[in-house]
């Protein structure tokens, strides 16, 4: 037995937490993230000051941003490794909500440690308790339980040992995995008990392949072997089964094309022939159009977001659809025929039967025309410059934007600077986003044959995960140049851990496209008939609304003062400049780039549901309304 506080306990156990893949063992628990407060500092803080083993401390600089970078370091190591985050009570612990929320949508290990109010009950109202009159037992962490896919709050030292078990249990799940909360009461922290030796062993957690069973693959073969005309939709289970070699493989063994979500973008090979690149709302052409046609839709670790289906409107009615996922939620979902397995597991299975089967789909030249089709349009988009015959990429109600900001700003167009940036870093360099216009673009456009090397937040699509994102892929791999994709609001939104990439000698690069506002947003309302409505960064007009000019904001000039070196592009040739340059650098770097709006891709056939006023004296809103009422009867009810 070992006298402890529950809180040196809790350090000592994460130090000797490993997780073992395919026989491969790694240390799970890399470190803790914390911003200390009066609710952590005395209790777990003593703890990892007085002996914190091998864990490493890192210091945040927003709650939420910490916890965004924890769960991009957990997602660019494949969910094998971890950095735990600690916060203080109250405001500190809400802050980190939002990241649990992302985390479990995504699928994504993260542990969190909010600090809570006493347990004793004795100091009542701690500084910032958060003090609910219906039940003294809440607290502000009891709004971790929406949005975690374990919770659980540590009154008693000696629960530490059954809650962290169970914490580690859900981490280490394929299926059941997201944001962990254990909540640690100030006081309990301090509380001495005698945990028994055995709580600090070496456990290594075997993270398994889940096996098919051959009634589900039989239901699969018969729906498979009927098809001329099938699609593979790679998810982001792809990914962390590291299966992308057996998905391509798969397809080249049946000739089926295969199209990526935003979570599967850099699983497989882009060069592949079989690769159709991008699927749904952000997808390219190529990927929509053979969905369109397709008999047979296998989902391979995919959710079936609305983004991915186009709100279930991209296949046909009839159209017949397989599942190979760990999530039993999952796979029954778009009424499909299930596999409950791991991806390489399921597809490997499955392949077996199909070449018993003597199965090869009907294809012919039809996904090499649509790759080839949407080849000449990639061609388009680099080209595409402003000038006397400029039109913009998405129709532009207010003509005025556009020349206003030309003449202000810059005039680089959004598609060609991505366009020039993949021409000019490295091939295996990370790209992380998360929001806006970018995500689009850059499924539609970023082509890549370095694994894992494509860090996409789409599930919740969270403003601020960028930049705490490159960071968390650069602790993870640190000889990879790493980019954050963002845009103007995203970085306004957070960008505090840039000062921890400064501070940790962690060199990242943001590539901050300034269009003046959320210009993603703007495309949508005025697309569907609602005014230039608070969606431009814009000062207050005479009749007091925000339709004046635009704000000018240098955010060069910001980021250098946090020691950053930093660049402004209002043209191409500056941008490859700047490109070039920051290559040179040894510190994280920022490259303000004017991005001239309405100049993202745009559709590529298909829709989008939401909602639209069914009641409006604007004409622009009615056609909106019908559009979508036409649109919502094509699509599958479920």
């Amino acid at each position: 037995m070992a006298k402890m506080t529950m809180a040196q306990a809790l350090v000592k156990f994460l130090d000797n937490q490993y997780v073992s893949f395919d026989g491969k063992e790694t240390k799970f628990v890399d470190g803790i993230f914390t911003i200390f407060g009066h609710g952590i500092v005395c209790g777990l803080g003593q703890a990892l000051d007085e002996n914190r083993g091998s864990l490493k401390v890192y210091q945040g600089k927003n709650e939420q941003g910490m916890a965004h970078v924890a769960t991009s370091f957990a997602k660019q190591n494949n969910r094998r490794k971890i950095i735990a985050c600690s916060s203080s009570i109250g405001p500190g612990a809400a802050n980190m909500i939002t990241a649990a929320a992302t985390a479990t949508v995504n699928h994504v290990p993260l542990l969190l440690f909010p600090a809570d109010a006493f347990a004793s009950r004795q100091p009542d109202p701690v500084l910032q308790q958060f003090e609910q009159v219906n039940s003294l037992a809440t607290t502000t962490n009891d709004a971790y339980k929406a949005v975690t896919r374990y919770w659980d709050r540590v009154v008693r030292p000696e629960q530490l040992m059954s809650a962290m078990i169970n914490a580690m249990r859900v981490l280490t799940d394929t299926a059941e995995t997201g944001a962990v909360a254990i909540c640690l009461p100030q006081d309990a922290e301090g509380e001495s008990y005698d945990y028994p030796d055995e709580f600090f062993e070496k456990r290594v957690h075997k993270i398994t392949r889940t096996a098919p069973v051959y009634e589900e693959l039989e239901d699969a073969l018969k729906v498979i072997a009927k098809a001329k005309k099938p699609l593979v939709i790679c998810g982001g289970g792809v990914r962390y089964s590291e299966a992308g070699d057996a998905l391509e493989s798969f397809c080249e063994q049946f000739n089926i094309p295969f199209a990526e979500t935003q979570s599967g973008k850099s699983a497989c090979r882009s060069s592949s022939e079989y690769n159709l690149g991008g699927l749904g709302v952000t997808g390219n052409s190529a990927g929509n159009d053979i969905a369109k046609e397709a008999d047979v839709i296998i989902g391979v670790g995919t959710r079936f977001s609305d983004f991915t289906t186009a709100s279930k409107s991209l296949f046909k009615s009839d159209a017949k659809v397989v599942t190979i996922n760990t999530s039993r939620f999952d796979a029954y979902k778009l009424n499909a025929v299930k596999i409950v397995a791991d991806a390489k597991a399921g597809l490997e299975a499955l392949a077996l039967l199909l070449a018993d089967a003597g199965y090869k789909s009907a294809y012919t030249d039809e996904y090499k025309n649509a790759k080839a089709k949407w080849d000449k349009e990639m061609e388009r988009l680099a080209a595409y410059r402003y000038g006397a015959d400029f039109e913009p990429l998405i129709a532009a109600r207010d003509e005025r934007t556009i020349p206003e900001f030309a003449e202000k700003f810059g005039t680089i167009t959004q598609v060609s600077a991505l366009s020039l940036i993949r021409e000019k870093i490295a091939d295996d360099a990370i790209v992380v986003a998360a929001s806006g216009s970018l995500p689009g673009d850059l499924q539609r456009m970023w082509t890549t044959d370095s694994k894992y090397s494509y860090n996409m937040e789409y599930g919740y699509s969270c403003m601020g995960y960028e930049i705490a994102g490159a960071l968390g892929s650069k602790l993870a791999e640190p000889d990879k140049e790493v980019y954050a994709m963002v845009g103007d609001g995203g970085y306004l939104m957070l960008h505090s851990e840039l000062v921890t990439s400064v501070q940790e000698k962690k060199k990242i690069n943001v590539l901050l496209f300034d269009n003046a506002g959320f210009g993603c947003i703007n495309n949508l309302e005025m697309s569907n008939g609602i005014g230039n409505l608070a969606t431009e960064f814009r000062f207050r007009d005479d009749n007091g609304e925000l339709l004046g000019d635009l704000v000018p904001i240098d955010f060069a000039k910001s980021a250098s003062g946090y020691g950053v070196k930093t660049y402004t592009a209002r043209t191409l040739e500056e941008l490859e400049a700047a490109l070039e340059d920051s290559k040179k650098q040894t510190v994280s770097t920022l490259i303000d780039i004017k991005a001239l709006p309405k100049t993202m891709t745009d559709g590529y056939g298909a829709w989008w549901h939401v909602g639209i006023a069914s009641t409006s004296s604007k004409p622009e809103v009615n056609k909106a309304y019908e559009n979508k009422e036409e649109n919502r009867k094509k699509a599958r009810k479920y």
